[in-house]
Parts: C-alpha cells; structure tokens; sequence
C-alpha cells in the first residue's frame, strides 16, 4: 500500500522539489517562487535558477493544492538573464564547439520556456526591477504581468551580439504584435515600466511595495474559481494558439462535458443562485 498526505480533494500530494537558488511557498492555492541570486541579479546561467523554475513549475503543475504559480525575483532585479562575465571568459553554457554549445542550450536553458508552455495552472511574473535578455523572455513565458515602478525590460541579445536563444522571438512577438516586437529586438533598447504597460508587456505597474500584494490579491482571484475548470481552461487558451477553428471547438466541447460533470460546476451554479461564495473542493 502506498501512503502520503492528502490535499484537500483527496489525492496525495506530491514532495516539493528541494530547490537551490530559489524558495518555493505555497498558501491558500497560491505558490510563490522567489528568485534568490540577487548577488548576480538572478542570472539564469552560472547559477541553479534554470533547474530551480523548471521544477518548481512542473512540481505546481502537477499538484492539485496550486491553482496559480507567482514567479519574481529577491533583491534589485527580477532577471537579468545569461551572465555577461560567464560569456566573455566563454565559461558554462557558452563553452565549448558549435554542437556542443546547442547541445547545452537545447538540455539547459530552452527547458525553461517549455516547462512554462506546458504548464496546467496560471503563471503571474511579478516583475520587481530589471527583467533583461532571458529574463524578459521569461516573464513573457508567463500568462501575466505585473511590473513595479523599478522594472526595465529589454530584449538585449543584439547589444551582445546573439539572437534570442531561449525562444524570446516566438513569446515576444505575440504579446506585442511583430512590428513592435522586431522594434525592440532589432534595437535592443530598454523599456521603462510605464511604457512596457502601454504597449502590453505588462498589465499593471504599482509601487515596489505593493508588487506582491498585487500579484497575490490577482492570483487568490483566480485560485478562488473551480480549480479544474481553471485548469482546462489554461488548457484551451494554450491550445487556442496553435489549433484550427474547427479541431480547437471539438477541444471546447470535450472539456465542456468534462466541466459540467464535475461537482464544483454545480457548487458554483448553487452559489450564484444563492448568492454566496462557492465552497470548491477540486471534484
């Protein structure tokens, strides 16, 4: 027989994963996972951050107590992407031939962007300052954006003479349209917080002090809802960007029969008539 703890819809719940240069907490269906390498402004590369976000997001994805996933940075910056120093000594993922240095790319920091993608459950970046090269791109991974007044974005590849090797040219330009995404990648400029929300990259920008309060009132919104209607529908809005009209509505109407069999389903119709709070337990 195998045992476990519960959750609160009856399944095990699955161990956290230990974790190195990032913390991973978890409360009311809402997980934060704090970037914790502000002695390198939470670079990707030449620390644990690549392994620690890739497993911290498949660990939330698949564990039925996490309906919304926060990702944000400790210390000055969110991200500031691939070390500078690391790339000029040609040290770690920039080291070695032709084959080997995609190789490294391929096995190292490109799992970041499809952990992200396949992720089941919402993804908030709360961007607290810089968020740089690789570190843009990887709040635009997430579903949304919130940015303090201290966030500076920039798609900086060029400024060093590489393109966007961790799929930045893909996430980018369908936030915001290609021609502003071939503007900002082709000069490399750097987008100041209230200009990023102009243009879509972030949906909101608040006060330093107020960025995770914010990024947790927006994910307790969302962890309030059915917690396997949100799920499918993160589902269907990724599925949305690569389908067909016709194959996306045969999707629609599978995870429609799915939804109304559930028991949250008749929970919420109950609590809309009885105007009230639904009671979700995840059936």
């Amino acid at each position: 027989m195998s045992g476990g703890m519960k959750n609160e819809q009856g399944g095990v719940m699955t161990p956290r994963p230990q974790l190195t240069d990032a913390s991973l907490e978890v409360e009311n269906g809402v997980g934060v996972l704090t970037f914790r390498r502000d002695d390198v402004r939470n670079a990707l590369t030449g620390t644990a951050l690549t392994d620690d976000i890739v497993a911290a997001v498949e660990w939330a994805s698949s564990a039925p107590e996490v309906s919304v996933l926060i990702l944000t940075g400790e210390g000055k910056a969110f991200c500031s992407g691939g070390n500078v120093k690391e790339m000029k000594e040609r040290q770690g993922i920039f080291a070695g031939s032709v084959m080997e240095i995609q190789d490294q790319y391929r096995r190292g920091i490109q799992r970041i962007p499809l952990a992200l993608q396949r992720s089941e459950i919402p993804l908030i970046a709360a961007v607290n300052g810089p968020a740089i090269g690789a570190g843009l791109d990887l709040a635009c991974m997430c579903d949304l954006r919130l940015g303090s007044t201290e966030a500076l974005l920039g798609e900086t590849f060029l400024n060093l003479g590489i393109i966007p090797g961790d799929g930045g040219a893909w996430f980018l330009q369908r936030l915001v349209g290609y021609q502003r995404a071939a503007e900002l990648t082709l000069t490399g400029r750097l987008v100041k917080a209230q200009e990023a929300r102009e243009i879509g990259l972030l949906l909101e920008v608040v006060e330093p002090e107020a960025l995770l309060p914010r990024a947790r009132e927006l994910a307790e919104q969302i962890a309030a809802q059915p917690p396997q209607a949100v799920r499918l529908t993160k589902r269907l809005l990724k599925a949305a960007q690569r389908m067909e009209l016709p194959d996306f509505l045969d999707l629609c109407a599978t995870f429609q029969g799915m939804a109304h069999h559930t028991e949250d389903h008749l929970e919420a119709v109950s609590a809309l008539l009885e105007k009230r709070p639904g009671n979700y337990t995840g059936r």
